[in-house]
């Protein structure tokens, strides 16, 4: 579920706001995006992905709002850190062939 949106780190490109299958967010003129429906969030991780200033932490917990608190996000450095763990965003290293499924799918092309 999402939990937070960062307005420190936040820069208003509205990315959350567009890729949100279920339409969480909610573009605010002149201003950062607000979590408008959270519990309407489905913890795809689309917007933590597309994020490019990891401003936002979506916790793997689909089933509850957490009211987790930002400063303790930070302290745990996970603020965009689904993001980092899949390689996504500048001088990050892609982890995409570390995924069981690419390398079942490898294996099976390579025996062809």
């Amino acid at each position: 579920m999402i939990e937070i949106l960062s307005a420190d780190r936040c820069i208003s490109c509205n990315q959350c706001v567009r890729i949100c299958p279920t339409n969480v967010f909610q573009a605010v003129p002149n201003d950062i995006p607000v979590i408008a429906r959270q519990s309407a969030c489905q913890t795809c991780f689309m917007c933590e992905l597309y994020c490019p200033v990891d401003a936002l932490y979506v916790s793997p917990n689909a089933d509850r709002i957490e009211k987790i608190e930002e400063s303790t996000v930070i302290e745990d450095g996970l603020l965009g850190s689904y993001r980092e763990s899949v390689g996504w965003g500048k001088g990050r290293k892609s982890t995409a062939s570390d995924d069981e499924s690419y390398i079942v799918f490898r294996a099976a092309r390579s025996s062809h």
